[in-house]
């Protein structure tokens, strides 16, 4: 009788380990411990970039140039309050940036060093507004999110030193936000392509300016259907890629595919490090375990016999849930932010409005001419000297974005009120040709700019794009005599 208990048993225990576990939620399974790996090779990927970055930021003057010598910034709306420190302070502050890049590189007082290199990279990037890059944007959003991960669980100096926080696992949910901030922007970059522009291959044509000095490049540069090739190519690898990358099957393929795609466009053209860092954050769609994996096959070690052992996943108490409801806020922020252009009436790629923050990436190719006038209550002009107040590549950025040139109008109704002029009215002539369209003007030269209010409403000023896209060889206007003679406000009064 015993003995046949003791077989019921082992029987019911042996039927219980074969069940299937059941069902979980969606947020019981975001907190499953995965492979640490991955994290750990992102951690160290994204803080050797912003280290490179801040060092080339250095070396090549571009702090200088771009964040102590501009005797007036560009800022975004809602952040004029973030100033650039005085003196060289800004020297110092990428050296800060280049310090705390390595200390994440490295996991070493990490939890403090990822939040200040937030913080460092935040202001930074909110100083001047026509530096404005897409992966400048994204590398705000990772410093932000690796601020809260355990990323520093292997692999750091800090797992090194206490041993407490070794851990071979972390939780899915960091993995899978990684996942979706780099698809973002490649979904959002392959949405944006469907633009009637870009699908004529005109746009990226027009950027292809360093292709023009490479063997066979070159001469494709100019051919029609080479921009075509391109500008679909970019357009169906955007959309697809990430799909790609989460099945198994296609994953190599699909890597090896985005690998031709950074390299090819670091090097036909000046993006910096983007390239480069999207290549290694693309490795996060592998499996978690694959930097192990990867290690073991160059050691020539073999994977240790039995499954790791099994983490429990934790219970969903308060705090989990609060976090829970933060992580579902930014990812509401990051799917509907993008579309806020839709707000506006005027071509995105014409009124700049909602361009910023919604990854739309080299879809327009623009040459403009830009004359401001200020004038004294009883309209006589005031001299507006441009050098002296911005750099060249201000004044370039600026004169083709509405809402710059309205901060600027506006700054240079504040310096005439300062000389003691009141009441002074600022007009702003731009010429501006979109994607090889003649000139035409961009803003309304009638409108007292200095009167006009700033913010994200639309801006009636803005002229309607006219011009209509050229149905041969885009730029053949520009060597006419009639185009080359910049247009101003005498001609435009006399009517002409």
């Amino acid at each position: 009788m015993a003995a046949r208990k003791r077989e019921r048993k082992s029987e019911e225990q042996a039927g219980a380990a074969k069940a299937p576990p059941p069902a979980r939620s969606l947020a019981e399974r975001l907190f499953e411990p995965v492979d640490c790996a991955s994290l750990v090779w992102f951690r160290v990927c994204f803080g050797l970039v912003m280290a490179w970055q801040s060092a080339k930021y250095l070396w090549s003057g571009w702090a200088e140039s771009a964040y102590v010598k501009p005797a007036f910034h560009f800022t975004y709306y809602g952040f004029g309050w973030v100033k650039p420190w005085p003196g060289e302070g800004m020297y110092w502050h990428f050296y800060a940036m280049i310090a705390l890049s390595l200390l994440v590189a490295a996991g070493a007082l990490y939890r403090v060093g990822s939040a200040l290199l937030f913080l460092a990279v935040t202001h930074w990037f909110l100083i001047e507004a026509t530096q404005y890059n897409n992966h400048y944007y994204l590398e705000c959003l990772l410093a932000l999110l690796l601020a809260f991960m355990p990323a520093h669980r292997g692999f750091s100096v800090d797992a090194w030193l206490r041993p407490s926080l070794r851990e071979r696992t972390v939780p899915a949910w960091t993995v899978w936000l990684l996942r979706f901030q780099i698809g973002v922007v490649y979904f959002y970059g392959g949405l944006a392509k469907f633009d009637p522009d870009w699908l004529t291959g005109i746009p990226v044509r027009g950027l292809l300016g360093k292709a023009a000095a490479l063997p066979l490049l070159g001469e494709w540069s100019r051919a029609p259907w080479f921009g075509c090739f391109l500008a679909y190519g970019g357009l169906l690898l955007d959309l697809l890629i990430v799909p790609l990358l989460l099945w198994r099957r296609t994953r190599l393929a699909a890597f090896l595919l985005a690998l031709g795609f950074h390299l090819s466009n670091s090097a036909l053209f000046t993006i910096g490090v983007f390239p480069w860092f999207m290549i290694g954050a693309t490795l996060i769609y592998f499996d978690p375990e694959w930097p192990r994996a990867a290690l073991r096959r160059v050691l020539r070690r073999k994977a240790p016999d039995g499954e790791p052992p099994a983490h429990a996943v934790p219970r969903l108490g308060r705090l989990r849930r609060v976090g829970l409801g933060l992580l579902t806020l930014y990812l509401l922020i990051q799917v509907f932010l993008p579309f806020r252009r839709l707000l506006y009436p005027h071509r995105v790629t014409w009124s700049e409005e909602g361009f910023r923050f919604a990854w739309h990436m080299m879809l327009r190719h623009k040459l403009t001419q830009a004359e401001f006038v200020v004038l004294s209550p009883r309209n006589e002009p005031l001299p507006v000297k441009l050098e002296r107040t911005l750099t060249k590549r201000q004044f370039g950025v600026m004169r083709s974005k509405p809402d710059l040139i309205l901060q600027f109008a506006h700054h240079l109704a504040g310096e005439a009120r300062r000389q003691g002029f009141e009441d002074v009215k600022v007009k702003a002539l731009i010429s501006c040709s979109l994607n090889g369209r003649k000139p035409q003007l961009l803003v309304d030269h009638t409108v007292d700019l200095a009167a006009e209010p700033t913010g994200l409403q639309p801006k009636h000023w803005i002229r309607p794009l006219e011009e209509p896209l050229p149905p041969d060889e885009p730029w053949v206007w520009i060597e006419h005599p009639e185009y080359k003679r910049a247009p101003d406000f005498e001609a435009l009064e006399a009517g002409e």
